[in-house]
């Protein structure tokens, strides 16, 4: 039944006995969340290490059972020729977006992954944005970091947006954009692929304040009771509050739909020096 459900074992014996994990076991979860987003190749061990190395003292078969509960365990690896500058064994990519001067919609797509923590577990939400009108053009809500998380929201944005020529994507270097699956989609779409330097995340600074706006405004001020509950209000907020109604500084006090629409055709790509 779990199974079928998509439900973890954990999941379902909490609902069952109905009681609240201990305000140290969530705070504990938070930390290793923490450590999974940023460093999202690290297993039990590492992650344990880190823990330790942060204050907390862990042993490692606890923090392996809270990653498995979180989804976090056997996340899928693959083979490819290792490059410089990365944490994993996959191709990284220039960052091309520093150097791009925007004059209009889909010329550049920015993608981020945070956490949102729920009554009893944690989901993922990976989200793409226009980085012209700040638009949240696709976004998916999973139990799993794996890359179909990423793959979800690509494909909604793919579906809703008009890829135009020289069209770049902008994410950090984690394996859910790194994969060969999610390089392969967007190079089959004729977008150029652009990745943060390690260890700067100024350089997808535009999601990051997306991610502070949305946690602020919606995620602290609900208590979410499953991911069901979380994947409607959350969505809703995202269509019909952020992109429809909400107010931004950076556009002239519009909503992003109406700024988008007010937009002239769209010019060619510009880059600066």
């Amino acid at each position: 039944m779990c199974q079928l459900t998509k439900v973890s074992h954990a999941g379902y014996y909490r609902f069952l006995g109905g009681a609240s994990a201990e305000p140290e076991g969530i705070e504990l979860r938070h930390q290793i969340q923490q450590i999974a987003l940023q460093w999202p190749a690290y297993g039990s061990r590492r992650t344990a290490a880190e823990l330790r190395r942060r204050g907390w003292p862990v042993n490692r078969k606890r923090v392996q059972r809270l990653m498995r509960e979180d989804n976090l365990l056997c996340l899928r690896k693959r083979r490819f020729v290792v490059t410089t500058n990365s944490e994993h064994a996959m191709p990284v990519y220039p960052n091309r977006a520093a150097s791009m001067t925007l004059s209009g919609c889909d010329q550049l797509w920015l993608a981020d992954i945070t956490y949102i923590r729920l009554l009893h577990e944690f989901v993922y939400l990976a989200v793409i944005l226009d980085a012209y009108s700040r638009r949240v053009i696709g976004w998916a809500l999973e139990r799993t970091l794996e890359e179909r998380l990423s793959l979800a929201a690509l494909q909604m944005a793919l579906s809703q947006r008009q890829v135009r020529h020289g069209l770049v994507h902008h994410s950090d270097r984690g394996v859910q954009y790194a994969s060969l699956d999610y390089t392969d989609a967007l190079r089959a779409h004729g977008i150029v692929i652009s990745m943060s330097r390690r260890g700067n995340p100024y350089d997808n600074a535009a999601c990051e304040s997306f991610m502070k706006t949305l946690k602020y405004e919606e995620v602290y001020r609900s208590e979410y009771q499953d991911l069901e509950d979380a994947h409607a209000r959350i969505g809703t907020f995202l269509e019909h509050i952020y992109n429809k109604q909400r107010l931004h500084s950076a556009l002239q006090y519009r909503p992003h739909a109406e700024f988008e629409r007010l937009q002239p055709a769209t010019a060619a790509v510009q880059r600066g020096a």
